[in-house]
């Protein structure tokens, strides 16, 4: 990928691709933005209701691993997909379990519109080992209870968004909002905060330290590689992974400037060009929030996983801008010294979620598959 074709544009990139090509250009990838839409419109039954917007939580890499079992009527099981998990970076499923509990957390606040307490059995075939199995997540009850309000937090489920890219650095996140934010029901997760220059510089340092790590380890970046949907027709396609469309990433899919083998290649302009854009995005970070537990255990990080949705729509009700830093707090062995020096610098325990606060321009939904692709029989 040379200067060139990184600075045509699309009215550029549409005149090199052709005319044959410029429908791949242009083409959008609306039908994998579809399920945000379908989130909004009415469900007669509760379940369908809670789980339509549950599907759109934040979980790692966009895998969205579950899989719904409707039981009776008000009931269901959730289940792992095993195949969607993230065995170089997240060896342990620590992460994606995590992403469980954002779910649940989107189904209870969803459930609780429609006056339906969600009763949560996790893990009723008991608790799995280092790895998850096929034994369910949860069990849920949609039950019916007078007593149930709203929750305000509601409106902010279809806003919600992971924002990566650079904060404004002139606009500080003020004291009185960090102290909203650790005002959130944590279940026994704490609340972690920083805006003070020295702790953010030396956040942002290990942080962006361990992003290197990842991206320079040839097995962990090549797991992030290999799940990149390039271009709107790979998006279409899969509707999950690390998606990388619009009308100049078409243009370029279409060239053959931009594909796994030059992501893979760390001389590449393609790979420069992705390193330069995180730097800029750690560099630009004014706040961070981080969650933590006692123990490693599933239940606490399906704890982790409530409360950061929870801290994630809070945010964004405040008018902030989130975006989840993974990689200082993963358990594959190159990544143990980063770990063990980000976890003494946050203060000890687990830490679960590590996350960059600030104030970002507004990010389009990212894409999901629809409710009856995770329903099974």
């Amino acid at each position: 990928m040379n200067r060139r074709t990184l600075i045509l544009g699309a009215g550029g990139a549409l005149a090199l691709v052709g005319v044959g090509g410029a429908y791949r250009v242009l083409r959008n990838h609306e039908a994998a933005l579809a399920p945000w839409a379908a989130a909004a419109r009415p469900q007669p039954d509760v379940r369908l209701h809670a789980f339509a917007h549950a599907i759109l939580a934040p979980n790692p890499h966009n895998r969205q691993p579950w899989l719904i079992r409707l039981i009776g009527s008000d009931e269901a099981v959730l289940s792992c997909d095993l195949e969607r998990r993230l065995p170089v970076t997240d060896p342990f499923d620590r992460q994606i379990t995590i992403g469980f509990g954002c779910f649940i957390a989107i189904a209870e606040i969803a459930a609780a519109e429609r006056g339906r307490r969600l009763e949560v059995e996790a893990f009723p075939g008991g608790e799995p080992g280092e790895r998850l199995d096929k034994r369910p997540i949860a069990l849920l009850r949609f039950v019916t209870d007078s007593a149930v309000a709203p929750d305000p937090l509601m409106a902010a489920v279809l806003r919600r968004r992971s924002v990566k890219r650079p904060f404004d650095m002139a606009r500080p996140v003020a004291d009185d909002l960090l102290r909203r934010l650790a005002q959130i029901d944590g279940g026994g997760v704490r609340f972690g905060a920083a805006n003070d220059t020295a702790m953010v510089t030396a956040i942002k340092r290990l942080a962006w330290e361990a992003w290197q790590v990842e991206a320079r380890t040839d097995r962990t970046w090549r797991e992030t590689t290999d799940l990149m949907r390039i271009g709107s027709a790979e998006i279409e396609a899969d509707p999950d992974g690390v998606s990388i469309g619009g009308p100049i990433m078409n243009a370029l899919a279409a060239l053959g400037q931009i594909n796994r083998a030059a992501m893979n290649d760390r001389s590449s302009s393609a790979f420069r060009t992705g390193e330069d854009r995180y730097r800029a995005i750690f560099e630009n970070s004014p706040a961070f929030v981080w969650l933590s537990t006692s123990d490693e255990g599933r239940r606490s990080q399906l704890a982790a996983g409530r409360a950061y949705l929870r801290t994630n729509l809070l945010a964004s009700s405040l008018g902030l801008s989130i975006h989840p830093v993974s990689q200082a707090l993963q358990e594959f062995p190159e990544m143990l010294q980063q770990r063990t020096a980000m976890e003494r610098l946050l203060g000890g325990g687990r830490v679960q979620m590590l996350a960059r606060l600030g104030y970002g321009e507004a990010s389009p939904p990212t894409p999901r598959w629809p409710l009856a692709a995770k329903l099974v029989g």
